[in-house]
């Protein structure tokens, strides 16, 4: 192992000697069902008013038509198709987390690899099952390494943490060796950016993602032809990726980035979203909806709510709401339990622009409180979810329930029938019913495709 760069390395060789048959049963039927969440989130988003504006100017300023951008006629060049595809998958709070690693793995791997699919035909269903895997693997390890006071200390982590896993996927899609790989990496890892203050109301929030699926893309595309990137873009003393992008060496952890890679598979760690907005909101909705269940109340019982969570749930998504557009409607975790006791859900129609500053939401919202709970804290990145609720209705009895873990997470997963109805009811607004009954057989029988590029000639209306 080189005493250089013995992370980046590691993960180059892991990358570049990825096979099919090295890969799980488990792990790849998982993987398809992830991707199928991920196309389904970006064909409800193509025609969100953030997607649009960046498919009109794109169009405008780019004159080459050979990737798709999904859920529209429209086509771009494979860095902008990228932008557009990985912004539209993030572009409503519904798609995947690694809760640990803290990154949206589909919107950053998906949009890259696809756009190689379309620009070299002939990649089979089991290798894009390959370099796909390969992709989901890889960033989520980074989150791990960085830990929690990566996003606390304001960097928005799939923007950041998203550049690994969309150049180890391209790179994989490309046929790389370990060699180039590295360079990939390099060169990705030197564009990662991203500021959590985007959550506070601002669109370019959603374009995180495909700008780092974008940034991966480059990082292979480039690596292909021999240029170079930084060989310890992860190791780095000075001015690597970790060091940089942490506030002291105490907080990261090197060993995580390569740590049982092949045999611990990090896929299985990523959890599924049945809310419309940000996942550390959701041990909350499921507290409450398992309190409503046991006991049936209504909006106008409920005197205040008392959410203890992690330093991260506090900072994240804690904040006093103040309208300021979709986004940070959902990302605010007052408002979103506001919305819930209202409407005792949170998904895609929960979530309008005439709902933002809807009053008796603005309200309901000032009876939740979001306390930091230490304890929680110090359980680690795996526990930053975990809240204790406290309800208080009118009548003066209170009700405490513990969530660790979300419907749709790692550890209570969602049942192959609950995906393909949130994909079906999520695609069938871009897409007619035939077609989306063929793009979900397609993805659940990828191995059987010996032309990848399929997929996205049937993400086209």
């Amino acid at each position: 192992m080189s005493k250089i760069n013995p992370y980046t390395q590691g993960i180059a060789n892991f990358v570049a000697n990825l096979t099919y048959d090295r890969i799980p049963a488990e792990v790849r039927h998982r993987n398809k069902l992830l991707m199928l969440d991920s196309l389904g989130c970006a064909l409800y988003g193509a025609d969100l008013p953030w997607s649009q504006l960046l498919q009109q100017q794109l169009s405008q300023i780019d004159s080459t038509r050979t990737c798709s951008v999904w859920g529209t006629p429209l086509k771009l060049s494979a860095p902008h198709a990228a932008l557009v595809n990985g912004t539209q998958v993030q572009g409503f709070e519904l798609d995947d987390v690694h809760r640990a690693g803290v990154l949206h793995v589909g919107a950053v791997v998906l949009p890259a690899l696809i756009a190689i699919a379309e620009q070299r035909p002939g990649m089979n269903g089991k290798e894009f099952l390959t370099a796909a895997v390969a992709g989901y693997e890889i960033g989520p390890r980074v989150g791990l390494c960085m830990g929690p006071s990566h996003i606390a200390s304001g960097w928005h982590s799939g923007a950041t943490l998203g550049v690994f896993s969309a150049a180890a996927g391209a790179a994989r899609g490309l046929r790389l060796n370990s060699e180039q790989t590295v360079h990939a990496l390099g060169i990705a890892g030197t564009q990662a950016s991203g500021l959590m203050a985007a959550q506070f109301g601002a669109m370019v929030k959603r374009m995180h993602a495909g700008r780092a699926s974008q940034s991966g893309l480059y990082g292979a595309l480039f690596a292909e032809t021999g240029f170079t990137g930084i060989v310890n873009v992860l190791e780095s003393e000075y001015g690597g990726f970790c060091t940089t992008m942490s506030q002291s060496k105490d907080q990261f952890n090197l060993a995580e980035l390569i740590a049982g890679l092949g045999n611990v598979w990090q896929t299985m760690q990523i959890a599924l979203k049945f809310y419309s907005c940000v996942g550390t909101n959701h041990t909350t909705l499921d507290a409450l909806r398992e309190m409503e269940q046991e006991r049936p109340f209504s909006a106008s019982d409920v005197e205040k709510v008392v959410v203890y969570g992690s330093e991260v749930t506090v900072h994240h998504v804690g904040w006093d709401y103040v309208p300021q557009g979709l986004t940070s409607a959902q990302l605010n975790m007052p408002y979103c339990v506001a919305t819930w006791l209202l409407e005792r859900d949170c998904f895609v129609d929960q979530f309008t622009e005439a709902m933002v500053a809807d009053p008796e939401r603005m309200a309901l919202s000032k009876k939740v409180e979001v306390r930091h709970d230490p304890a929680i804290t110090a359980l680690g990145a795996k526990f930053r979810h975990k809240v204790h609720v406290e309800l208080h209705l009118k009548d003066g009895s209170v009700t405490r329930r513990t969530v660790e873990s979300a419907r749709g997470s790692e550890q209570h997963f969602a049942s192959d029938a609950e995906i393909f109805d949130k994909f079906d009811k999520l695609a069938s607004k871009a897409l007619p019913r035939e077609r989306v009954a063929s793009l979900r057989n397609a993805v659940m029988a990828l191995e059987q495709l010996s032309d990848a590029s399929l997929i996205a000639k049937l993400m086209t209306p």
